[in-house]
């Protein structure tokens, strides 16, 4: 799906800022494709941007609204209705993230159709992908791995594609998620395919390319993961990375939302993940380390940046503290 922009960041009634962080990561990555934000009575989160209303966000060129804001069990709310049917007929496409599709919401189809207007469900793939045949394609590609689930993939990632196209890279971020899906403003919401198809849809999604053309591939997952290991095997195999960058938090205490379950040691995840990528490219490498360190001080983050360099001697970075410069140099 490729979803028009600019956008209008709707926000709901989302009571902090957290409920809106699929808006947020929209926000800081894609500035220049967001024109302001609607929030309605009793919302409590604010990305800063301009207030708009929908007919003024029309006015002023917005071409999709996108539902921000995450609530329990991903449902639209009654509430949310008179702001996105107003911005159906004033021309504007709907985007959303949440379990519950904007097409099942029988007032939204029927005026979506009425208008002549797309609504994009972007967790839910629009068009079927063939099975992966790990045939060699030209391109290069860089695949984000982690030890856990939720632990900066994404941010990696968009911030290599940020660097390299300063440097004057050929480089594009690949959405595999609905919030890098809206950043990107295309790709395919990869936990949604069916199993068999997982790794031809990431061979779609990454496809051949210029020899010098870096395809920078949102992980998902982790191989250690009983949730969702199975995405990240699927990943592996159909991106046929050439690089990997490994994301850790330092001092996780276990696997997010499996307290039972230990973050595995590096090595182990390192040799794992390489083990598993050879199947589709046996020259593939570790290009490094890309820490989250959110959860210590500016002493502690630096001290754990140094160990991991030092243990395994290539770039360890924080994204979001030091930047992927490092990163990007070692690539060669």
């Amino acid at each position: 799906m490729q979803i028009p922009h600019p956008y209008l960041l709707f926000l709901g009634d989302a009571p902090d800022q957290l409920a809106a962080k699929t808006a947020q990561g929209i926000a800081q990555w894609r500035p220049d494709w967001c024109l302001g934000q609607l929030r309605l009575p009793g919302a409590k989160a604010d990305l800063g941007l301009p207030e708009l209303e929908v007919a003024r966000a029309a006015a002023e060129g917005a071409r999709t609204l996108i539902v921000g804001v995450a609530n329990r069990g991903g449902v639209i709310d009654e509430s949310w209705l008179p702001v996105l049917l107003e911005a159906l007929d004033r021309g504007l496409d709907l985007a959303s993230g949440l379990h519950r599709k904007l097409a099942d919401v029988p007032a939204l189809a029927e005026r979506a159709r009425a208008r002549g207007r797309q609504l994009f469900d972007v967790r839910h793939p629009t068009r079927d992908f063939a099975v992966g045949t790990g045939a060699k394609r030209s391109g290069k590609r860089l695949l984000a791995v982690g030890t856990d689930c939720s632990i900066g993939k994404m941010y990696t990632t968009l911030a290599l594609e940020k660097e390299m196209r300063a440097r004057g890279m050929k480089a594009d971020f690949r959405a595999t998620g609905q919030t890098g899906i809206f950043i990107a403003g295309a790709g395919v919401s990869i936990d949604a395919v069916v199993a068999d198809f997982i790794s031809g849809a990431v061979e779609w999604l990454a496809p051949a390319n210029d020899p010098d053309h870096w395809d920078l591939v949102e992980g998902q997952g982790s191989l250690f993961h009983p949730s969702y290991a199975g995405v990240s095997l699927g990943l592996l195999h159909g991106a046929q990375p050439d690089l990997l960058v490994m994301c850790h938090e330092p001092g996780r205490p276990h696997m997010r939302g499996l307290p039972h379950y230990r973050l595995p040691d590096l090595e182990e995840c390192i040799e794992a993940n390489l083990r598993a990528a050879r199947l589709t490219n046996p020259e593939v490498r570790l290009l490094g380390f890309a820490l989250n360190t959110s959860g210590l001080d500016a002493e502690a983050a630096g001290r754990a940046l140094r160990d991991v360099e030092s243990r395994f001697g290539l770039p360890a970075v924080d994204p979001l503290r030091t930047g992927v410069a490092r990163l990007v140099d070692a690539i060669g």
